[in-house]
């Protein structure tokens, strides 16, 4: 009996059953908004090479 009542209290693995909920989460939400962060970044880089063609000609 007592073997089940230090299982039910040790909490080594609760952080990394913790960590792996958190990672899924994230990759879900990653291809859930595949499409609009590689429209974000697409963006992004396009406006930092337009601005920076535009400081290197002045």
């Amino acid at each position: 009996m007592n073997i089940i009542k230090e299982f039910i209290k040790e909490e080594d693995g609760i952080g990394v059953v913790e960590i792996i909920l958190i990672l899924v989460i994230l990759i879900a939400l990653v291809l859930l908004f595949k499409n609009e962060i590689t429209a974000i970044v697409k963006n992004a880089f396009s406006t930092i090479k337009t601005d920076s063609s535009t400081i290197i000609d002045d």
